[in-house]
């Protein structure tokens, strides 16, 4: 069995998201980028776009109006200024 990545969506009203997941693709402000689990840490400012979620066969999309991207030891986890499953 592959690794997992922790990956949790927060938008100021909820949590959007929170889960096991095999990879998240998310727009950042200098490009699109894509966490494995075991991704070297970073931080980055997100802008308008759409979150991918994929997990086995299966993914999910988020629609995300800006906010901030926090990858480390633990997981990913995104602060979303506004968060919606599309």
């Amino acid at each position: 069995m592959a690794d997992k990545l922790h990956f949790s969506l927060v938008a100021p009203e909820r949590e959007v998201f929170s889960g096991e997941v095999d990879r998240v693709d998310a727009p950042g402000v200098e490009g699109d980028f894509g966490v494995l689990a075991g991704h070297a840490p970073f931080m980055t400012a997100l802008r308008e776009g759409v979150v991918t979620v994929v997990d086995g066969a299966g993914s999910r999309t988020f629609e995300i109006h800006g906010g901030f991207a926090d990858v480390n030891a633990q997981g990913l986890t995104i602060l979303a200024e506004h968060a919606v499953e599309a």
